[in-house]
């Protein structure tokens, strides 16, 4: 008979394979797959009558894992609950306890912030009970969360249309949205002019107008820009004084989840679904060649800047060995807000010493990319800070005031290995110019420009914009921009979110009758409550009382007062093929499709085609929008499973010139085109 082990259980499988290496033969380690208990689809599953008790069930499919889990369980000599080390990885734990009859005041629980043979290790000899306030904190957010989802939801399917969707956090990321796009619409420009001078000293440079009379001037016309540029004429430019000092820059923190997802969306142009898709990849353990499998980063989900004296200690000893003493700066980050998962450290690499070249043949690009981020940021961090010589000059024609600036970079410090990706390191060098010194002037002359309008929000700048007001947690931000896109509340253009008429009609119906859901402010307010319970006990069903209390009340109104929005029918240029009525575009609980408007005497439907304008080269019927079975767009023939045309790149109406097939957009910097024939390549 074999001998008993002690039972570990994670959440992932790939998880579970990277620790199963680490802990050998005397332990097992199985994966739960994430939740194993959570409040039923079906039904509110919350209690309101009793104390706001939720209605747990066991997650329908999980049924066999969970028989799994109770037999390893009971042959066990012990179990370890490791998931991962948050309010919902405690959560799990705490389900996983009561599903395998074990006592949360014992030692079950074990914690670790990267997955590493020594790590492992140690969290496996320090178990601790179950922190029920971190459960507690989890379970307010998901009563608080199903009581606004299920209540209001179905409030919008019976006014609006089926399948709309309402959330505490979206609803408040979706407002800001749509009052930045009223921004835009209601923004009147308005005309100013930069006057520039240029001068020549063995180079030219510039200087720009700022002051008149020691005040700030501003030109506000033509008018104006004239009669300025007629009373500098014939002046003299001198230098009315040289200001040099040495300016240092220190390196950025290292990662935060919010501040990955958007450095990485500005400098390798990842979604904050793909980034938190590609962090977990690293984070729970890549196969590298020599080394087996191991975990690249550490946990992924966290709000904290600091990182621990072990991980210090290495990267000075990598910075030191490397690039010399005088790179290294041991810079030590602490955060500025209250910070709830300081038991987290920040997101750096396992290992200071795996340079992201030593992994590169075995990863994917977008793994190595994003590691690569990861590993720079952490190294440039504990770097010394980069060091320049700053010139300010002013220029004087009477009683004008130009000014000009110059830079230098003396030191290169952490800039040696990262720089952030709106930074420019270019140096902007002065010529050798002196106080009293009079200037030749090549030109001078006004340029007009108008204000602009605030900019869209961009994925990026809608994290920082949540983060900056305490809405969510950046483990929802990804979730939140899909579900906006999935209920067509906004749109894509480019980078930029758009809201659409649908989520400007569900923002002002949002905002007349439940303004608590959608006010920033208040949003914020039930993120600190709900830190609260985590960090001083408070009682959680007492925070979703007063929280419950003004919901219901507006429901109560919201479902009297709100009237029925019709939408004008959206046709698709089709007719139905049974009575010949147009077709419309209508939305459902699984989303979109097409149906007849003769309804509800022609009850036909299909499901919603979206033409690309192009031909299939095989049988000439379109080529059309499709999904995978995992949900991957790619461009197929309309007339499968008769032709089988596909590609995964959008096709265009335009022949290689080479081969002849069709040409499909390439993704890429370089070229915009490629053809679609894998043997040939042509590019354009």
């Amino acid at each position: 008979m074999a001998a008993k082990k002690a039972l570990v259980i994670v959440e992932s499988p790939s998880k579970a394979k990277t620790i199963g290496k680490f802990l050998g033969g005397h332990y097992k380690v199985m994966a739960s797959v994430g939740h194993v208990r959570d409040l039923p689809k079906s039904k509110l599953g919350i209690d309101v009558e009793n104390d706001f008790e939720p209605q747990y069930i066991s997650i329908r499919g999980k049924g066999d894992i969970i028989k799994e889990l109770k037999r390893e369980a009971k042959n066990a000599t012990k179990v370890y609950l490791a998931t991962d080390p948050d309010r919902e990885g405690e959560a799990i734990s705490w389900h996983l306890a009561f599903l395998l009859g074990i006592d949360i005041n014992t030692p079950c629980r074990i914690v670790f912030n990267e997955i590493t043979e020594k790590t492992i290790k140690a969290a496996v000899k320090n178990p601790r009970p179950i922190d029920i306030d971190l459960v507690d904190a989890q379970q307010a957010r998901r009563v608080v969360d199903r009581l606004v989802g299920y209540q209001i939801s179905p409030l919008l399917w019976r006014k609006v249309r089926r399948g709309l969707s309402a959330g505490r956090v979206q609803s408040a990321a979706l407002k800001i949205l749509c009052d930045r796009e009223n921004e835009i619409k209601g923004f009147k420009p308005e005309e100013f002019w930069n006057i520039v001078a240029e001068f020549e000293k063995g180079k030219s440079f510039t200087a720009k107008l700022t002051e008149y009379k020691g005040k700030k001037i501003s030109v506000e016309n033509k008018e104006q820009n004239d009669a300025i540029i007629k009373e500098l004429d014939g002046g003299k430019y001198v230098v009315r004084s040289m200001e040099e000092k040495d300016r240092m820059r220190k390196a950025a923190a290292p990662f935060t989840t919010s501040s990955l997802q958007q450095e990485a969306a500005n400098k390798l142009n990842f979604s904050t679904r793909k980034t938190m898709m590609v962090a977990q990849q690293l984070y729970e353990g890549v196969e590298i060649k020599g080394r087996g499998t191991v975990g690249l980063v550490s946990y992924i989900r966290t709000d904290s800047v600091r990182i621990s004296e072990e991980a210090r200690d290495a990267a000075k000893e990598f910075i030191i060995d490397k690039l010399g003493s005088d790179y290294y700066g041991g810079g030590i980050y602490s955060n500025k807000k209250k910070d709830v998962q300081d038991a987290h450290e920040a997101i750096r690499p396992s290992y200071a010493d795996l340079e992201p070249d030593m992994i590169k043949d075995s990863v994917t690009k977008d793994q190595y990319n994003l590691y690569k981020l990861i590993w720079n940021r952490f190294i440039a961090s504990q770097m010394a800070p980069a060091k320049f010589k700053a010139v300010n000059a002013v220029i004087a024609n009477g009683d004008y005031d130009f000014k000009t600036t110059g830079s230098k970079l003396l030191f290169d410090g952490f800039l040696k290995i990262y720089s952030s990706a709106k930074e420019k390191e270019e140096d902007k060098i002065l010529p050798d110019i002196k106080e009293g010194e009079e200037l030749e002037l090549v030109k001078v002359e006004g340029e007009q420009n108008f204000t602009q309008p605030p900019a869209r929000f961009t994925e990026a700048s809608l994290v920082k914009e949540l983060e900056d007001k305490n809405i969510g947690r950046p483990s929802t931000y990804a979730p939140i921009v899909a579900t906006l896109l999935d209920r067509k509340y906004i749109s894509k253009d480019k980078k930029s979110m758009v809201p659409t008429e649908l989520g400007f009609i569900v923002t002002d119906m949002m905002v007349q009758y439940f303004k608590e859901i959608v006010d920033v402010g208040f949003t914020a307010q039930m993120e600190d409550d709900l830190d609260d319970i985590e960090i001083k006990g408070v009682n959680w069903k007492s925070v979703v009382e007063n929280f419950y209390g003004t919901l219901k009340e507006e429901l109560d109104v919201a479902d009297k007062e709100i009237e029925k929005v019709e939408f004008e029918a959206e046709l698709t240029g089709e007719t139905c093929e049974i009575c010949g009525k147009p077709m419309a575009i209508k939305y459902g609980r699984f989303g979109s499709f097409a149906a007849c408007t003769g309804y509800p005497e022609c009850k036909n439907t299909k499901p919603l085609v979206q033409a690309t304008g192009v031909k299939c080269p095989k049988c000439g019927k379109d080529i059309v929008v499709r999904r995978s079975k995992k949900g991957r767009v790619f461009y197929g023939c309309s007339g499968y499973p008769a032709c089988d045309q596909s590609y995964w790149n959008k096709p265009i109406n335009k022949e290689c010139p080479k081969c002849g097939q069709l040409l499909v957009e390439k993704k890429g910097k370089d070229s915009k085109y490629a053809c679609s024939n894998n043997e040939c390549d042509y590019i354009e």
